[in-house]
């Protein structure tokens, strides 16, 4: 351990700060005394060898005159002459030791003023310590040529330093993943540590400008306090806030916050004025780099529209005023970040601070606000939007749910961030496997890019740890109850609500299953395909798995756990696409009537997905068939249509409803297709109409109606309709390889065959075509398409039993072909 100077003095300066707690006492009398010991020092060795030609200058946090207990006292010697070093070496040697026998950490170097006024690319920070500088003693012309020089030096190279000084900031601020949340945050080092609040300082030096921001000072001597606590209690140079000393500091007389929680959140509020302030010096300190860039901000400033102005790479608002009769206005600007990747101006940062109280009050009543929100949490750059709404407080004010674990440290040597911050950078994770390299993460990019709603994700990741602010040992039933009470206030929908909480109340499944349970275990694979239900919701719950592993810290998602969890993935899919044929239902559960006979015999994917309300309107649809053999439903849900058919099972069935479909130029981008006991199906096709076909002429929903009902019949020449409809222009290049895959072991009485293909107008009705053209009986149809992407899985027998290996290997070149 190393020891302070043991005179009364010092001693005195450590008593006085434990009872108040002031830094301002510590940093001047340590310096102070510090000065003494270097002048006698000086006066002992250096001042006897050359009295002349030798200054010694005081730089860095000596040269301002803020030591802390156990920092580095920086003295530069100043030599008129280079040849002068080897003349003083012994009394130099003399120095070093008085100095450091004295109790100090000295850290000195010999210069000359041209090694002043010269840039040193390698050690920058030499440069940059003379920003802080004042004579200790010696000869005071020597250090006068130095102040005759350097001035000049600095503004002429201003521009060359400061570019070093954003460089290793940037670089500073990257080793700590370019956030301040951390759980044992570095108090000099952390972004929104002391080091940044020293470059507010020293690039306002180099802009000739003086004095720390207006905003600051609370915070800097907040943070200057802490690190005088750190140094006292470690009896070294430590500036790390570990567990121990956060329960430490909130025990002292001087801290005016006992609770652990409560202080942290202090200390995250004054780290988080510095590091913006650091941010906002660092953006106006950088100049406009290469002609490209400012082809982009030209670009960017394009973006710009009625409500906001992009300029310099920052969205300005062009009537901040309109805040506070208009909080719908907050709402497009958040969008707008989400949708184009520009962050906030500092000026609309302060607008919205400004605003933030009535923006609360007016979100606090229950409101339609789901539809702005959700836009918001669907679009490519949403991570980036809700870190700004988190920056400014409109999170908290949107949901004041989010308090809960704002600014939260857990102790966990594992995780590396507060929770907030944990739930932002999961988000940043979701975004980052755009443009993957490596293949396993292209992988969960894909599959990322086939999740229905990645909205509701988003909001399930919002919320997934919110309950760890109750200390409750089971978080995730106190994160639903606060998911839930959100959900109502913004009017969220039931069946998306329902997604939202049993992605949080399953969110730590895969994760578990991961790290406890033996993943070749047919057994576990049951159990989690039993807890999942569906391979929409698997989707989903991997990707929210792989963000919040990825999010705990930057080695967390190991090689190892990233394959497991694709592992996890691909196993429980398989199960949940191998029970579509062999897991029925046999009786009907007892909340529905008895009449729900009909749906004896379909999978029991179908209790899983859909609610007692639409069962109740397929039972319905049930009664309507009856009379002619066919009934017909069609709905619009959101962006897209959706047709539910129930008629009696016949050969190109499947095939020709989808072909009816195409001949309106619908996109069909989901279909499911059961079958009962009885041979009655129930087929759903979810489609969009890129051309408002159906929005711009109402009557021809009922044609379309009349359409399926002909083609259930057997009444219409589909293969003629599609004929006689225009095809569009063939892509130029194929972004999905096609792939046909035959797995005969799923089931005792069927073949299961998974095709992934590009996705074409009339693809549905080529592939359904096919197995009828072979006499392959299609039992039971799951159709996924993600943009360009479609993914079929189709349960197919024939003459009653599973598919021969001729018939597998006909049907896959005839697949092959039409993919």
């Amino acid at each position: 351990m190393e020891k302070l100077p043991s005179s009364d003095a010092w001693e005195q300066i450590r008593q006085t700060f434990y009872a108040s707690g002031e830094a301002a006492t510590v940093l001047s009398g340590l310096s102070e005394l510090t000065e003494q010991v270097a002048l006698d020092a000086y006066a002992k060795s250096l001042g006897i060898a050359m009295p002349e030609g030798l200054a010694i200058v005081a730089v860095g946090g000596f040269g301002r005159r803020e030591l802390f207990p156990y920092s580095d006292v920086d003295i530069m010697i100043l030599v008129e002459r280079e040849s002068q070093a080897p003349q003083i070496k012994e009394a130099l040697s003399e120095f070093v030791r008085l100095v450091w026998d004295s109790g100090l950490r000295l850290s000195h170097s010999v210069r000359t003023t041209p090694e002043c006024t010269e840039v040193h690319e390698q050690n920058i920070e030499l440069n940059v310590s003379l920003l802080d500088r004042r004579l200790l003693g010696g000869d005071s012309a020597t250090y006068q040529k130095l102040e005759s020089k350097l001035p000049a030096f600095l503004e002429k190279q201003a521009g060359k330093l400061t570019r070093h000084l954003i460089q290793l900031s940037r670089s500073r601020h990257a080793r700590y993943q370019d956030t301040l949340y951390h759980l044992e945050p570095d108090v000099k080092e952390t972004p929104g540590g002391l080091r940044d609040l020293h470059l507010t300082g020293w690039l306002a030096k180099l802009r000739k400008q003086t004095g720390e921001p207006d905003r600051l000072p609370a915070a800097a001597a907040f943070l200057r306090s802490l690190r005088c606590f750190l140094h006292y209690q470690a009896g070294r140079d430590h500036n790390v806030l570990t567990f121990e000393a956060q329960e430490s500091i909130t025990e002292q007389p001087f801290t005016e916050i006992q609770d652990r929680p409560l202080w942290m959140r202090e200390y995250f509020r004054h780290a988080r004025a510095i590091y913006r302030e650091a941010q906002r010096s660092l953006d106006s300190s950088e100049k406009s780099a290469s002609s490209l860039v400012a082809q982009m901000r030209d670009w960017r400033s394009r973006l710009s529209n009625p409500d906001f102005t992009v300029a310099r790479e920052r969205v300005f608002l062009r009537a901040p005023a309109q805040l506070q009769s208009d909080p719908g206005l907050a709402f497009r600007l958040f969008e707008f970040i989400a949708r184009h990747g520009v962050p906030l101006a500092a000026d609309a940062e302060r607008r919205l601070e400004d605003n933030i109280e009535a923006f609360a009050a007016y979100c606090a009543q229950p409101r339609p606000l789901w539809t702005a929100l959700r836009s918001i949490l669907g679009l490519p750059h949403a991570a980036m939007a809700l870190r700004a709404m988190h920056n400014t407080g409109f999170l908290e004010g949107v949901f004041p749910e989010w308090n809960h674990i704002n600014c939260l440290v857990v102790p966990d040597f594992y995780h590396r961030y507060t929770v907030d911050e944990h739930t932002l950078v999961a988000m940043e994770q979701v975004e980052a496997l755009h443009g993957a390299k490596d293949a396993t993460r292209q992988q969960f990019e894909e599959l990322f890019h086939e999740i229905d709603a990645p909205a509701l994700l988003r909001f399930a990741l919002l919320f997934h740890d919110t309950g760890k602010g109750s200390g409750s040992q089971d978080h995730t039933w106190v994160s639903q109850e606060l998911a839930r009470a959100a959900t109502e206030r913004i009017q969220m929908p039931a069946e998306e609500r329902r997604a939202v909480d049993f992605l949080i109340e399953h969110h730590l499944d895969l994760s578990q299953a991961m790290n406890s349970r033996d993943l070749h275990d047919p057994a576990t694979v049951r159990m989690l395909a039993d807890q999942i239900g569906t391979i929409e919701q698997l989707k989903a719950l991997t990707i929210l798995t792989y963000a919040d592993i990825a999010a705990v810290n930057p080695e967390a998602m190991t090689p190892w756990r990233l394959e497991q969890l694709w592992r996890t993935y691909v196993t429980v899919q398989h199960e949940l696409t191998r029970e579509l044929e062999t897991s029925r239902i046999q009786e009907v559960p007892e909340d529905l009537p008895e009449r729900a006979e009909f749906i004896k015999g379909f999978p029991v994917r179908y209790l899983r997905t859909h609610t007692p309300e639409e069962i109740e309107a397929h039972l319905q649809l049930r009664e309507q068939s009856r009379p002619a053999g066919v009934a017909v439903q069609l709905d619009r849900a959101g962006g897209t249509y959706r047709t539910t058919v129930v008629t009696r099972d016949r050969p190109f069935l499947f095939a020709s409803l989808a072909g009816a479909i195409s001949s309106f130029g619908m996109d069909i981008v989901k279909a499911q297709a059961f079958a009962n006991d009885q041979g009655l199906i129930l087929d759903t096709f979810a489609f969009a109409d890129p051309h408002r076909t159906l929005e711009l002429n109402p009557g021809e929903l009922e044609r379309l109606q009349r359409t399926l009902r002909d083609a259930a019949l057997g009444k219409l020449d589909v293969p003629r309709l599609l004929r006689n409809r225009p095809q569009p222009p063939q892509r130029a290049h194929r972004t999905v390889k096609p792939r046909v895959q035959f797995d005969s072991d799923a089931c005792d009485t069927a073949t299961l065959v998974e095709i992934i293909a590009e996705d074409r107008p009339g693809l549905l009705y080529d592939l359904a075509s096919a197995f009828s053209s072979l006499a392959c009986n299609i039992d039971v149809v799951l159709i996924d398409t993600q943009g360009h992407k479609a993914v079929d899985v189709f349960y197919v027998a024939s003459a009653g039993t599973k598919l021969t290996p001729a018939l597998e290997s006909t049907l896959e070149t005839k697949l092959l072909a039409l993919c």
